[in-house]
């Protein structure tokens, strides 16, 4: 099933990419849309300890907005924390911590603004180094990747004093240890011309207006034809079903094994790298299923020991992508 696919980069920004996947089934598909979403690891704050807040937000909201801000710590230099077990124990390979200590206070006669520290934002996030931390993290120290998020509003003499851990998880735990803003997909649309019934030339420009920018062209002499690589930007609206000369001279249908994806990166991965780490957790789930059907095939056979295969390593051999 994910041997022969082929990925095609079509845009590329800072935060976000748009790629098409050719071969494979909308399962396939629909799996690595939940994997970029639910299981592809990150970084967020889990632990918030409070020695101050004379905000007017509460403890927990406060803790909550602090969970949720993104943060720009790459998961593969953090090891996971455990429920039990030698990585139970906060250590610098599996927190990161930081501190948020605000006070506002009026500003100065004469300086232009009333309040000094009005605005709690995510900038104010200072990180802590811990252990080898420094060393570790001195090309791209630990901060928000969004600097300028509000977190709450201060008058004078109130005061925000905390702790703040950061550790390793996945969005099926909670949504914020998603690594992507968005992660969705559709089919690659493809209009057909009817050549046995061609559009009237005064009625080029109204059959145009039917799809998306870009997609129909119309020539000096009301010829229609439909643009291949705009193609991909029709919306499917099936507006030009709508109008009666329109009837037979046009079919809309969809490839069924060719999907265009959009994801938007929103934690410490560029977007190219977004599938490839879903493409890693799908390998190892199905390295995993494996190793449970050779163990179950080995006990039906009274063995007790996998039965070796030819050409078998225990893993998914993947093709040119």
């Amino acid at each position: 099933m994910l041997q022969n696919f082929q990925v095609k980069v079509q845009r590329l920004s800072q935060r976000s990419i748009e790629f098409d996947i050719v071969g494979v089934d909308a399962s396939i598909a629909n799996a690595f849309r939940r994997i970029l979403i639910a299981e592809v690891p990150a970084i967020a704050i889990e632990h918030v300890y409070v020695w101050n807040n004379t905000s007017v937000i509460h403890d927990e909201i406060l803790a909550h907005r602090l969970g949720l801000v993104p943060l720009n710590v790459d998961p593969a230099l953090m090891e996971s924390r455990t429920p039990t077990g030698p990585n139970s124990t906060p250590s610098d390979r599996n927190t990161i911590v930081f501190r948020l200590q605000v006070t506002c206070e009026r500003a100065p006669k004469g300086s232009g603004k009333e309040y000094i520290n009005e605005y709690v934002k995510s900038g104010d996030l200072q990180w802590v180094p811990q252990g080898e931390q420094a060393t570790v993290f001195s090309s791209n120290p630990p901060a928000p990747t969004n600097k300028d998020i509000v977190l709450a509003k201060l008058r004078p003499g109130q005061e925000i004093d905390m702790e703040l851990h950061a550790i390793k998880g996945l969005g099926k735990e909670h949504a914020k240890w998603s690594p992507v803003a968005t992660a969705s997909y559709r089919l690659y649309p493809l209009i057909i011309l009817n050549p046995k019934k061609p559009i009237p030339p005064h009625l080029a420009k109204k059959f145009a207006a039917c799809f998306s920018p870009g997609v129909v062209k119309v020539s000096k002499d009301g010829k229609i034809s439909i643009d291949e690589h705009s193609m991909r930007k029709d919306s499917v609206s099936r507006e030009v079903l709508r109008h009666e000369e329109f009837q037979g001279c046009v079919e809309l249908k969809r490839i069924r094994d060719w999907f265009i994806f959009d994801v938007e990166s929103e934690g410490p991965y560029a977007p190219e790298r977004m599938l490839p780490e879903s493409i890693k957790v799908m390998r190892d789930k199905i390295s995993s299923i494996r190793q449970a059907a050779e163990a179950l095939l080995a006990d039906a056979e009274g063995t007790g020991e996998p039965v070796p295969k030819a050409g078998v390593d225990g893993d998914v051999e993947m093709g040119d992508a």
